[in-house]
């Protein structure tokens, strides 16, 4: 994985959309990759990814829920078995997203493993009497999978497919959905990848001649 995919994502003081990633160089930014499967992407991965594992112990599973787009609160209950369940759905998630990028087919195998995922029972939210939202409480970790498997049923076989994409940086690699209305989003981060290439588009440039009279003076 290249360097700006990386890192450890944290939700944001201010309550923004989006994680706050912290790669390996220390320039944290704002990231929002517009859908929750995509947010179980910043976890980890096969391959190159693995040295940025972070689903150890359940524990960590459920700190990521708390960090994800889910609404607060729901504090699922994860077993071992749930969290391999975890890792194996972020990789069929990261294969088949990969795959819509680049034009290819889904791959048969990675869709199994979203759908059986989807078939499970889902977190059941509830309103309370002030008219907030919160969660029936019982929640395990197969019905979060579920929550995130169904997300990517609903992205995947949805308007949006056609919006998920790859950063255009060369050196980055993140994962997102453009759900902005003109749907030209380009990069994971003006803040990050797409100042970035404003500096080096603007250093790339051409200097001006200078006139006779400024070289005169």
């Amino acid at each position: 994985m290249k360097d700006a995919a990386s890192g450890k994502a944290v939700r944001g003081a201010d309550g923004a959309r989006g994680l706050v990633l912290r790669p390996g160089d220390g320039q944290s930014f704002r990231f929002d990759p517009g859908a929750l499967c995509l947010e179980l992407l910043l976890t980890g991965g096969p391959g190159e990814l693995a040295k940025w594992e972070s689903l150890h112990t359940p524990a960590d599973l459920v700190a990521w829920a708390e960090l994800s787009r889910l609404p607060a609160g729901l504090e699922p209950v994860v077993t071992p078995g749930e969290l391999a369940d975890a890792r194996r759905l972020r990789d069929a998630l990261l294969r088949i997203t990969r795959a819509r990028v680049s034009g290819r087919e889904l791959p048969v195998a990675d869709l199994a493993v979203v759908n059986e995922a989807a078939a499970r029972p889902s977190p059941v939210p509830r309103l309370t009497p002030s008219g907030g939202r919160d969660w029936v409480s019982g929640v395990d970790g197969s019905q979060l999978l579920s929550a995130v498997a169904r997300d990517a049923v609903e992205l995947f076989g949805g308007p949006y497919a056609e919006r998920v994409r790859e950063c255009g940086a060369d050196d980055c690699g993140l994962l997102f959905v453009d759900t902005s209305r003109p749907g030209r989003r380009r990069w994971c981060s003006m803040e990050r990848c797409g100042n970035r290439h404003k500096v080096r588009a603007h250093r790339a440039r051409p200097e001006e001649p200078q006139s006779q009279e400024s070289r005169a003076s």
